[in-house]
């Protein structure tokens, strides 16, 4: 079953210095089966993910322009399907990971480090994996920022952030 989503742009309801939490909650509330939440933020609602994933609801998350995010929230069960679906994709784009590092017993910034020394040694178009204890907000706009694409996201008990790391990845894009 192929999830659709509902947009919900708060934005301008931020912009107006108004509160959108409640329009969020009426969105949710008015989902019908098979229908996700698609919102678009100037930033990246971190409290919310937490909030909506006590709910029942899975998210992806990725920036799309000056500092605006979009963030897809789902249905735990159909979560399954994107997570295959997403596996599918990197698998058949991406090469499989060379270097691999578990940083999950490591306190920042050690796992950062770690990874960003990796990468330095790694060829354009190879790719890295690393384990984590939690989500690497540091990490991925200097990833971003050396021209590397990046996928990640937590295993289902969120004990464990999976990253993969593509080498110089939005630098052969642009070229």
């Amino acid at each position: 079953m192929m999830t659709t989503f509902v947009e919900l742009d708060v934005r301008p309801i931020l912009a107006a210095g108004g509160e959108p939490l409640g329009k969020i909650m009426e969105t949710i509330g008015a989902l019908a089966p098979g229908q996700g939440f698609r919102l678009l933020a100037p930033f990246r609602p971190v409290p919310l993910f937490q909030a909506l994933g006590s709910m029942g609801f899975a998210h992806e998350d990725r920036e799309i322009s000056d500092g605006d995010w979009e963030v897809l929230f789902r249905h735990a069960d159909q979560e399954d399907l994107a997570d295959e679906m997403a596996s599918a994709f990197v698998e058949a784009a991406w090469p499989s990971p060379l270097m691999h590092l578990d940083n999950r017993d490591l306190e920042p910034p050690e796992p950062m480090v770690r990874i960003l020394a990796a990468i330095e040694a790694m060829q354009t178009g190879e790719v890295l994996s690393a384990l984590l204890c939690r989500e690497p907000v540091f990490l991925m706009p200097e990833l971003e920022k050396r021209g590397h694409d990046w996928r990640g996201g937590f295993d289902r008990d969120g004990t464990t952030y999976r990253l993969l790391v593509r080498i110089g990845a939005r630098r052969e894009a642009a070229e």
